[in-house]
């Protein structure tokens, strides 16, 4: 029969041997009190930074708190980043505007007046476009009938 606290007997599964981790370097890798104490501190300290992600892991209320200020900071950034591209598109049709009123000014004033027409009174206007649509698309017909292309 073996004796456990015999320090001969061989280790046995289950036993201090079959350790793993810290406590197996603790058991088995001191070579005095003050590496005993420092591997404890070691492990205290391993121990103490384990519980506090697992801490954190479960501080549900935390993460949601942290997540919704990450989502407010990301909502601020594009808040700013939409206005700026508005206010740049709203300059450019400004300017664009701008010089399409130019462009008016060098435009005959029996042309302008035309077009003014044309505003008060459309059906007229568009009547006569769909007479040019009809005159072109019957002389292509034409051209194409003959021959021509």
């Amino acid at each position: 029969m073996t004796d456990p606290t015999d320090p001969t007997t061989p280790a046995t599964p289950g036993g201090d041997a079959a350790r793993t981790g810290p406590a197996a370097r603790t058991a088995g890798g001191a070579k005095g009190p003050d590496e005993l104490r420092r591997q404890i501190e070691q492990t205290r300290h391993e121990l103490g930074d384990t519980v506090e992600e697992l801490a954190g892991k479960t501080d549900v209320k935390g993460r949601a708190k942290a997540r919704a200020a990450d989502l407010r900071d990301r909502a601020g950034a594009m808040t700013v980043q939409l206005r700026s591209s508005a206010a740049q598109a709203g300059h450019t049709v400004q300017e664009r505007a701008s010089r399409a009123g130019h462009a008016v000014e060098h435009v005959p004033e029996p042309v302008r007046d035309l077009v003014r027409a044309g505003r008060r009174h459309p059906a007229p206007v568009l009547l006569a476009g769909a007479a040019a649509g009809a005159v072109v698309a019957a002389g292509v017909l034409r051209r194409r009938h003959n021959g021509h292309r």
